[in-house]
């Protein structure tokens, strides 16, 4: 590491869809009085939110109800209110906060982590993204490592997956011994060490082999990792025993095993219409786990050196759509850090009066990568990987 150590550990709870900024986390009372009516400057009717926002914690953070819950752990929070990308559709921004490139392949967050930090436990993937069923927008460009070494990209794990063996599919062969196995593995190897010298090393072979090697090492650790069945009842209760819940729970669990990033899709959040009914219902889903989640974390003193992030890949317009939701906005939207170093009960940036433009500290979605690997003692200006000459 190029820096004093804080963080060791990254969980970004994707809030793929794009959040509402002024439902959820900066609140506008001006755009009441422009409800219904033509906002200045503006090429749209106002929407003001139907939400009511208070303050929360000691330090005062105003926090929408539909977090009724997660509302209580304003004190261990920044809320970065200045954030901004470069194109408002969905697939290529959640590309581009996962990977920093909107046209080209390029590594995501989670490999460029763990290239630069390497892993804690040689049993289990340094990098694991949850997601609950489905493949969310932009595929496994969100979780790959493009042109740095294939052990570096995530494990995608559907964690909808109805057992435990379901979301590890093809990690054991159950046809022969652990030990036949080995003796497998180690044949491959030797073969692939004799391919190198004759002929030449290959990167997508390497690749493969790794990921049977992990495999292989993961028969035992991991499976343990991803039973949350083992965990107490009261703890399960505390995270809401939900899909939501159970990826969270999965995600202190991996971490608690040396997993350096894990990203959870937490996705849904997509709300162009009916936004009063529909924001609160997702919000819901995920207020209980986040809250429980953050807690555990702080109670296990594992906040310390864990950094949890949340964000969606853009923001929303003040302007109403359909007269009940809002149309995307690339030019500012909201996300939280907590742990790892970060200081809490934060509120950065600044908007206009509306929530549409930036006025004060705005945060480009590279600022904010640059910020997250100096959290994890990094200078992102040198963390590089000679690919093609460069």
């Amino acid at each position: 590491p190029h820096f004093p150590a804080k963080a060791k550990h990254v969980v970004h709870v994707f809030a793929q869809g794009a959040p509402s900024h002024v439902d959820t986390w900066d609140p506008k009372p001006s755009l009441a009085r422009y409800d219904g009516k033509d906002i200045p400057g503006q090429n749209g009717v106002g929407m003001a939110s139907p939400f009511k926002f208070t303050k929360r914690g000691k330090c005062g953070t105003e926090v929408s109800e539909v977090f009724q819950k997660f509302g209580d752990m304003a004190d261990d929070l920044c809320v970065v209110r200045s954030c901004y990308t470069d194109i408002p559709a969905h697939e290529v921004a959640t590309v581009f906060l996962n990977t920093g490139s909107t046209r080209l392949i390029r590594p995501s967050l989670g490999s460029w982590v763990l290239y630069g930090l390497g892993t804690d436990n040689q049993n289990m993937p340094g990098f694991v993204s949850l997601r609950p069923g489905g493949v969310p927008p932009g595929g496994s460009s969100n979780w790959q490592s493009a042109f740095l070494p294939g052990v570096f990209q995530g494990v995608s794990i559907n964690t909808k997956a109805a057992s435990v063996e379901a979301m590890l599919e093809n990690i054991r062969n159950r046809y022969v011994s652990r030990e036949e196995q080995r003796r497998q593995l180690d044949l491959v190897h030797k073969l692939n060490e004799i391919h190198a010298q004759n002929l030449q090393k290959d990167a997508a072979l390497e690749a493969r082999l790794e990921s049977y090697e992990m495999a292989f090492k993961m028969q035992t650790e991991a499976t343990d990792a991803f039973d949350v069945s083992k965990e107490p009842a009261a703890v399960r209760d505390a995270y809401g025993r939900s899909a939501q819940g159970n990826q969270l729970l999965i995600a202190r669990r991996l971490i608690e095993r040396g997993v350096r990033f894990v990203q959870v899709w937490a996705g849904g959040w997509d709300h162009h219409q009916d936004i009063e009914d529909r924001l609160p219902e997702r919000a819901r889903e995920i207020d209980q786990p986040l809250s429980a989640f953050l807690a555990d974390l702080k109670q296990r003193d594992m906040l310390k050196d864990t950094l949890v992030i949340w964000g969606g890949e853009f923001g929303r317009t003040p302007m109403s759509e359909k007269g009940d939701g809002r149309d995307h906005n690339p030019t500012r939207f909201t996300m939280w850090m907590a742990g790892g170093g970060v200081k809490p009960g934060l509120v950065l940036g600044e908007t206009d009066d509306f929530s549409y433009n930036i006025v004060k500290d705005g945060v480009h979605v590279h600022d904010f990568h640059a910020t997250l690997l100096r959290l994890l003692d990094v200078d992102h200006e040198r963390l590089t990987y000679f690919h093609q000459g460069r």
